[in-house]
């Protein structure tokens, strides 16, 4: 049971060194319990956080546990995402992320969405995705001092996922300051009151009004990109709104590039701190794909994600009853050593095991195959590009975000090349 000595755990309210390294903090909870019952207050659902590999696994591999907190509730009144109902543009966006999302509605976009991102078409996307990486990456080499996020590990994913959904490229900066703006809605951000739900409903209108005339003006065309691919798939009967439509453009380009954007600082970052392991990849490129799986093992883009219980259950020493949040701490989950034997130590010989960087079950990462590939060749990109990369100073500022973590900023100096 839980230690007497540790107070309820909250995803809000940590200071800057515990969000820039949180494995401490959650070592003292596993080593003390599985599964700990959170910090809960009036209006607010009974709340459980699990820390353990394979109660993580549990909760996101078992039909007990889903997405949709009306069905938990049994009501249908429920507020069915984590958004208060006065910002209504917002609502009407996150309401059709997949990640939010149900069977039977799940698997037919999931089934949609399934063969832009198949292991095929990414193969195809390689050398346009290389090209990018170099392009960003020869201004880059010209700057004595860079913020690795602005100039390289942002606009990287940003330009990616621009070229799967049609949309030109002149357009990334503004559409990173509106994903940018629109996770200021996220549980953990939005902690410190209204400000950021205001900022995430004038991004999400913004969102919402761009998508819609893209939408329109592929009514009469075929552009080959997969913001055409949803809009016939509409025309020709799938059950599939302009507003879906909008959600789901808007999903795939927030989740598609801050999870990279993540990796990619936070990996620099590590390999930083692990000069050998940097120099290992560096000589050995033929390690790369396997390092980016330890990489995202040892500090995962993505360090919580939240389910309800659809039915009365039992977790780790606990009753959670129907209703209740369970949020699954998959940081902490991937240092468990229960499952990872020596989890803090960065190994890029590591074998490629069963991590939960992209998740388990339906909900696994619809573009885990394109995420990686942009793993491989972005991190490629920065350590035969930057031979001083793990030279010289760093300042490195956290966003306020345990659920999407990483640096907002990450400045290196660049000119102590060997």
């Amino acid at each position: 049971m839980p230690s007497a000595t540790l107070p309820r755990f909250d995803l809000n309210g940590w200071d800057r060194a515990d969000i820039a390294h949180p494995y401490p903090v959650y070592r003292r909870y596993r080593d003390a319990a599985p599964v700990h019952r959170g910090a809960s207050g009036p209006g607010r659902p009974e709340t459980f956080y699990v820390f353990s590999y394979d109660d993580t696994v549990r909760v996101l591999s078992h039909a007990r546990f889903g997405r949709d907190a009306r069905v938990a509730s049994g009501n249908p009144g429920t507020v069915p995402v984590p958004v208060p109902a006065e910002y209504r543009a917002l609502r009407a966006i996150v309401e059709n992320w997949l990640v939010f999302l149900d069977p039977p509605h799940h698997t037919e976009l999931r089934s949609l969405l399934g063969t832009e991102f198949s292991p095929s078409v990414v193969a195809g996307l390689r050398p346009r995705i290389t090209e990018i990486a170099h392009g960003l990456l020869e201004r880059l080499e010209r700057r004595r001092e860079a913020d690795l996020v602005e100039g390289f590990a942002a606009p990287f994913p940003i330009l990616v996922i621009s070229e799967l959904l049609g949309i030109p490229q002149e357009h990334h900066a503004w559409l990173r300051a509106n994903a940018v703006a629109l996770q200021e809605a996220s549980t953990s951000r939005s902690r410190g009151g209204r400000d950021g739900y205001a900022r995430a409903e004038a991004a999400s209108r913004e969102f919402a009004g761009y998508f819609r005339r893209e939408v329109r003006l592929r009514r009469g065309e075929d552009r080959g990109d997969l913001l055409t691919l949803l809009v016939r798939a509409r025309n020709s009967g799938a059950p599939l709104s302009v507003d879906g439509i909008v959600g789901t453009c808007v999903h795939l380009l927030t989740a598609g590039h801050e999870t990279t954007t993540n990796f990619l600082a936070k990996a620099v970052l590590a390999l930083r701190a692990h000069p050998p392991a940097l120099d290992e990849l560096r000589a050995t490129p033929e390690l790369t794909p396997g390092a980016v799986e330890e990489l995202l093992r040892h500090d995962p883009p993505v360090q919580a994600v939240t389910r309800w219980a659809y039915e009365d259950t039992r977790l780790g020493g606990h009753d959670v009853p129907r209703g209740s949040r369970v949020v699954a701490l998959l940081g902490s989950a991937n240092r468990d050593p229960a499952r990872f034997p020596h989890p803090d130590v960065l190994d890029v010989r590591r074998p490629a095991d069963r991590h939960l960087g992209f998740g388990l079950g339906i909900h696994y990462c619809l573009g885990a195959t394109l995420a990686r590939a942009e793993a491989e060749i972005g991190l490629r990109a920065l350590l035969d590009g930057l031979p001083g990369l793990g030279l010289g100073g760093q300042q490195v500022d956290y966003a306020d975000d345990m659920v999407f973590h990483g640096p907002a900023r990450l400045v290196l100096t660049l000119s102590d090349h060997p």
